[in-house]
């Protein structure tokens, strides 16, 4: 098969390659998809990278990705036969795994290949899972969050923009900050109450005007940076930030800045929830198969390129100038 992989870590320019690979056999449990779609995440880029420091390979060689699409193919033993040919999105394909998505097959456990909606399409298939999950898990971890306020940090970018969604349909007011209007469009889109030009505008100012002075309930920041500053500012009394990512940089939260105001910071790592609460992990993948089947999620794809430009995706990815999601198509 073909695929993207790389077998020391690095800039994706020095250390991804293309080439041929032995396709994978599923074992008892698992399922092999052919991969139609591959959706790219942040989570990819930062395992590869070694932005934590350790540049040591967990496998001799990664096919790298998480989320994906395609259709079953081929079950392992346990698994029903009847699962061949059923159209699929897959999540957490790499996850302490070899082989991702970046190939034309992929094998993963059974229960990470979800069954599309009949009138769900492939290629937003491959974006559900991660960017979803995340948004899903984050938002809910405490509860509901009808009639409250939420700030979604990037709302232009794939979590944010799940968020959004997610909230708006949870009975929640939805406030996004947004680096330029075609985000600000994309926001506006997923049904944002109102939009706010990081770039351009006081964040914790604006917030303070939207809501009549109390401040927002919720800040959900995947971004991190220099936005976690602002979303904190503008949290209210009992506010809660909900750190999701720091693609921008990571978050400094003094510790005064929460007392003051009885705030919280709550961290949400799907790699956690994996190791100690996967059946609230597997709760989130139904409650979005709901949604997403009902039109309540629609993801946006802004890029699509072949796998043989898998660098170029990248640079989309880690510039920050893609609006929504990135994916790499395999086949047609």
């Amino acid at each position: 098969m073909k695929a993207a992989y790389y077998e020391r870590k690095g800039p994706a320019s020095q250390v991804l390659a293309l080439g041929e690979l032995p396709d994978p056999q599923p074992a008892a449990g698992e399922v092999r998809v052919k991969v139609r779609f591959s959706g790219l995440n942040p989570t990819d880029t930062k395992l590869r990278s070694g932005w934590d420091g350790a540049m040591e390979m967990p496998f001799p060689r990664i096919v790298p990705h998480q989320d994906g699409s395609g259709e079953i193919d081929r079950v392992g033993a346990g698994v029903p036969q009847a699962r061949v040919g059923e159209r699929v999105w897959i999540y957490e394909a790499q996850r302490g795994r070899a082989f991702g998505t970046a190939a034309e097959y992929v094998a993963v456990p059974a229960e990470n290949a979800v069954a599309l909606p009949e009138a769900a399409s492939l290629e937003t298939g491959a974006c559900v899972g991660i960017a979803g999950m995340t948004a899903h898990r984050c938002l809910f971890q405490d509860g509901g969050i009808q009639g409250q306020t939420v700030l979604v940090a990037g709302g232009g970018g794939a979590v944010g923009h799940a968020a959004i969604q997610l909230a708006k349909w949870a009975g929640a007011r939805v406030i996004a900050t947004v680096s330029s209007p075609e985000k600000g469009e994309l926001a506006r889109r997923a049904r944002a109450d109102a939009l706010i030009d990081y770039k351009s505008e006081n964040v914790p100012e604006r917030v303070m005007a939207l809501t009549g002075d109390r401040g927002a309930d919720v800040c959900f920041d995947p971004v991190g940076g220099e936005l976690a500053d602002a979303a904190l500012s503008s949290l209210g009394w009992g506010g809660r930030m909900l750190l999701v990512g720091f693609v921008g940089g990571v978050q400094q939260i003094p510790a005064n800045r929460l007392l003051v105001k009885n705030r919280s910071a709550l961290g949400c790592s799907l790699r956690h929830y994996r190791i100690n609460a996967p059946d609230k992990l597997r709760a989130s993948v139904q409650a979005l198969l709901g949604w997403y089947a009902a039109g309540k999620l629609k993801p946006h794809v802004s890029h699509r390129l072949p796998l043989e430009r898998s660098v170029e995706a990248i640079r989309l990815l880690t510039d920050r100038k893609a609006l929504g999601k990135i994916v790499v198509t395999l086949g047609s």
